[in-house]
C-alpha cells in the first residue's frame, strides 16, 4: 500500500443509510477528509468489502483498519495514528 492509500480516509456507504450519514457528518465536523465509495454503485468497493468479510455499511476505512457501523470509539481508535500526506 502507498503512503498515500495508507493515509486514505475512506467511508463505504450505500443510499438511504442513515448511519452511513451519520458517519459522514462526524468525520466533517471533526475536519477530516475522506473520500466516499458507494457500494451500490461501485463493483469494486463492494468485493474489496467482501473479501473481508463485511456485509454492511457504512464501513470506515483508515489504512488497513475497517471500522464496521457507526462505532464512534472505534472509529476515534482507528484515526488516533491517521496523518495526512503533505
Amino acid at each position: 500500500m502507498s503512503d498515500r492509500e495508507s493515509s486514505r480516509i475512506t467511508v463505504f456507504s450505500s443510499p438511504l443509510c442513515g448511519p452511513c450519514e451519520r458517519m459522514k457528518a462526524w468525520l466533517t465536523e471533526h475536519d477530516y477528509p475522506f473520500v466516499v465509495r458507494d457500494v451500490m454503485m461501485d463493483e469494486e468497493a463492494g468485493e474489496l468489502l467482501e473479501s473481508h468479510d463485511i456485509r454492511s455499511t457504512p464501513v470506515l476505512q483508515v489504512g488497513d483498519r475497517f471500522v464496521v457501523g457507526l462505532d464512534l470509539s472505534a472509529m476515534q481508535a482507528a484515526l488516533a495514528d491517521w496523518s495526512p500526506i503533505g
